[in-house]
């Protein structure tokens, strides 16, 4: 079992995915043996935030502090894009959220 240190999402106000992506979070969290691990919510605010954040836009998923859908370009208060079986999203599916946390489980052995 998984013990993950620090699971963020990062969101900016107005957008309409973020939740989903926090119910999606603690679906996989359940589904790989770790319900009820913690889940920091943090908005962004300001272009300023975004870019000390590297913010790639809302909603942003970090685990132990990657990118729980890999590496992206630009930074900004946008809405992000995940390319999903079922095409363009607003939040990452639970199958690609549950494979994040077994990478980052591999990462810690």
């Amino acid at each position: 079992m998984l013990t993950v240190v620090d699971i963020e999402l990062l969101y900016f106000e107005d957008c309409p995915h973020w939740q989903v992506a926090r119910d999606r979070i603690a679906q996989a969290l359940a589904e790989t043996g770790n319900a009820g691990t913690p889940i920091t919510l943090r908005t962004i605010d300001t272009p300023d935030e975004a870019e000390r954040e590297a913010f790639p836009g809302s909603p942003t998923i970090r685990i132990d502090r990657v990118d729980a859908c890999g590496p992206t370009t630009g930074v900004g208060l946008t809405c992000r894009v995940y390319q999903t079986p079922d095409g363009p999203a607003g939040a990452p599916t639970v199958t690609d959220l549950v494979a994040a946390v077994r990478r980052a489980e591999l990462r810690r052995h």
